[in-house]
């Protein structure tokens, strides 16, 4: 193999597990992209360009989304589909007639929302636009979208304004969608989601982590909470499975 074949190919593999990392995480940025490839970030950025150009990704200031973050999103853009909506039916389960629900966005909760039976009168506070139209979708649901900032990555809303809002909320349940949990807790790599993610917590009775089983044991550069601040774990797998096994004890509930 010739030296400009390896470098292609080098570059096809890097750019394969970028769309990896976003898919994974619906978001990245592009310093964290560099670190985990061990490139500069202006490689980064070509590659997130080119990728963009092949309408593979979709690029933001600082970094990329997954196609799924669009509205006009379909299934076949959603990573691991099949599982996030076996998480979505476990979900349900925990809600009730009557409740009053915090959550966060990704595509998970937009699974969530998609599988929501149409008997069902609870109201959601959402801080993400694409999940509070999702919810609007249900007769019997009301929807409190809380406004502010946008974040240009996460696509929810950020900033003192929203925690202000936040705190001022007694809710039944918090659903975080989430990216990084390992043994330490949840993590994040936005320091602003990370704020309102704290605030939603804090403002809950009952705090629910829905994750796939990929993402276990990943961790980012900011904490979110600690496991003893989580009521349910949810993911795709049986409770019983392995992988599993290590989160028994440190959360109440594993689902």
């Amino acid at each position: 193999m010739s030296v400009i074949e390896s470098k292609i190919l080098l570059k096809k593999e890097r750019q394969l597990e970028i769309i990896h990392q976003i898919n994974l995480h619906n978001k990245i940025l592009s310093s964290d992209l560099s670190l985990i490839l061990n490139v500069s970030e202006d490689t980064i950025r070509r590659d997130l360009n080119e990728l963009a150009l092949e309408n593979k990704i979709v690029k933001v200031h600082g970094g990329a989304l997954s196609k799924s973050y669009n509205v006009s999103a379909t299934q076949a853009d959603t990573y691991a589909y099949d599982e996030k909506k076996v998480i979505a039916t476990k979900m349900i389960k925990l809600i009730k007639d009557g409740m009053t629900i915090l959550t966060s966005g990704g595509t998970t909760m937009r699974a969530i929302a998609n599988q929501l039976p149409n008997n069902l009168h609870v109201t959601f506070f959402t801080v993400s636009p694409l999940i509070s139209l999702e919810l609007a979708e249900h007769p019997n649901v009301e929807v409190i979208f809380l406004g502010g900032k946008i974040s240009n990555i996460s696509k929810i809303s950020v900033g003192g304004e929203v925690v202000s809002k936040i705190n001022d909320i007694k809710a039944d349940l918090c659903v975080l969608g989430i990216n990084g949990f390992d043994q330490e807790g949840i993590s994040d790599s936005d320091y602003e989601v990370v704020q309102v993610k704290k605030a939603m917590i804090k403002s809950s009775r009952q705090v629910v982590a829905t994750t796939i089983s990929e993402k276990l044991n990943s961790d980012l550069r900011l904490r979110v909470c600690t496991l003893n601040e989580i009521d349910y774990l949810i993911t795709e797998l049986s409770p019983e499975n392995e992988l599993l096994k290590p989160y028994k004890g440190l959360v109440k509930y594993i689902l």
